[in-house]
């Protein structure tokens, strides 16, 4: 299955777990395990905390300063900053699935993570 993700902002965490979780429904699964993917060097996934929504921002804050914009990169798209935070977060996630539900934790959600928007991305999801 795939989501279609639209960010508003060059860097942007979008809380995707409502629409894994309707996918998770849609596939029928009861049982086994849930990959997100995210097919784009300068994007990721993560699972964080998604009950206050300043962790969202201290996350893209302390990214954005140890990983600044501008640092004398050499990529001559001007987006290197992006594909290190993509390297360092990662691409993938795999999620327990029972009783046809996530196996998050009370406080966790799945992220999509931009760092190069605004644009419109894909993230694949695959049930095990």
């Amino acid at each position: 299955m795939e989501l279609k993700v639209k960010s508003g902002s060059r860097t942007q965490l979008i809380d995707i777990t409502s629409d894994v979780q309707a996918s998770l429904r849609e596939a029928g699964v009861r049982d086994g395990l849930c990959m997100i993917y995210v097919p784009h060097t300068t994007a990721a996934v993560t699972i964080n905390e998604n009950a206050d929504p300043t962790v969202k921002a201290d996350i893209l804050k302390i990214l954005n300063q140890v990983i600044p914009f501008e640092a004398n990169y050499g990529h001559m798209e001007g987006n290197s900053a992006a594909h290190i935070k993509s390297t360092l977060v990662g691409a993938s996630e795999l999620v327990a699935v029972r009783n046809g539900k996530l196996q998050l934790g009370t406080w966790q959600g799945i992220f999509f993570c931009e760092f190069d928007g605004p644009r419109r991305r894909k993230v694949h999801l695959h049930f095990i």
